[in-house]
């Protein structure tokens, strides 16, 4: 499974980081790819979504949905 994510208040790579590290936090077994300036995450492998919105949150980010 492949989903692409809108986070925002991603500024710059240590934003990147910590929400990638967020979502592996969550869901050991992914892929993550972020891009700061689109806003957008991508998730590949098996993952909950819901999961993945409390990471993004906890972490300190605004989780939009699906991009």
């Amino acid at each position: 499974m492949e989903v692409s994510y809108r986070v925002s208040g991603m500024t710059c790579g240590g934003c990147a980081r910590s929400v990638t590290n967020a979502i592996l936090r969550s869901a050991p077994s992914v892929e993550v790819e972020v891009d700061v300036a689109t806003g957008r995450v991508r998730v590949k492998g098996e993952h909950d979504e819901q999961r993945v919105r409390e990471a993004v949150e906890d972490a300190g980010f605004g989780f939009d949905g699906r991009a």
